[in-house]
């Protein structure tokens, strides 16, 4: 991290991007904790795994009309690009929002994330809980998501998690780069002038219909499907 003082503090990340980041992470630690748990806390389950569905839907459409550094656009890294990065070919404009191997690893967790939960939909332990698409799929499909949902699927979520971390953990001791306060508060310092992430009214207002329209979307599903 450059040394010297910054020349300004940009707004980075939107209070949505924000709001669903730790959102999401409370879930998943629920997730985990409810399926450890089993017996009558797979109800929680159930109903945490169709939340973190609504929040998987918002963000994907959150990547393309949010705040310009929740802008997939604005993380769409190369991996020729992502390889020069980890070999310290860097620029200054890669650490304000998500870096190049900070971006592949939101990638990697929204699309584990989201295999994760759609796999859920598909299994059942042949005991007493079953996926809500389950009696819509062959024996084959339903075995194959069940091993995969909880084995697989399950330890590549903690890779990535763990991965998550230690990221986190490098920047704050080795690089002296605090990743949890701005998404907390938002700001975030730079040593270049650049253009802050729309986060007014009119945004939020934005972010909470297309929440309520995911979350509308997985109702209707868990209804019609039922």
């Amino acid at each position: 991290m450059n040394s010297r003082e910054p020349s300004t503090f940009i707004k980075v990340w939107d209070l949505p991007t924000r709001i669903f980041h730790w959102t999401l992470a409370l879930a998943v630690t629920a997730l985990v904790i409810s399926a450890e748990i089993g017996g009558d806390a797979m109800v929680w389950h159930f109903r945490l795994g169709y939340g973190v569905l609504s929040l998987l839907i918002f963000r994907l459409v959150w990547g393309f009309v949010g705040g310009k550094w929740s802008r997939f656009n604005s993380f769409n890294y190369t991996l020729k690009t992502v390889i020069r990065y980890a070999r310290g070919e860097r620029s200054p404009a890669q650490e304000v929002g998500h870096n190049p191997l900070g971006a592949w690893s939101v990638f990697a967790m929204l699309f584990f994330l989201l295999l994760q939960v759609s796999t859920g939909l598909f299994s059942d332990d042949e005991i007493s809980n079953a996926g809500l698409l389950v009696k819509f799929a062959s024996s084959a499909l339903v075995n194959y998501a069940t091993t995969y949902h909880k084995a697989i699927g399950k330890l590549i979520i903690f890779g990535l998690v763990a991965l998550h971390i230690a990221a986190i953990a490098h920047h704050y001791f080795v690089k002296k780069d605090n990743l949890i306060k701005p998404m907390v508060m938002g700001f975030k310092p730079a040593w270049f002038e650049t253009l802050d992430s729309q986060d007014n009214l009119r945004s939020r207002l934005l972010a909470a219909v297309i929440f309520v329209l995911a979350s509308s979307f997985v109702v209707l599903m868990t209804r019609l499907a039922s």
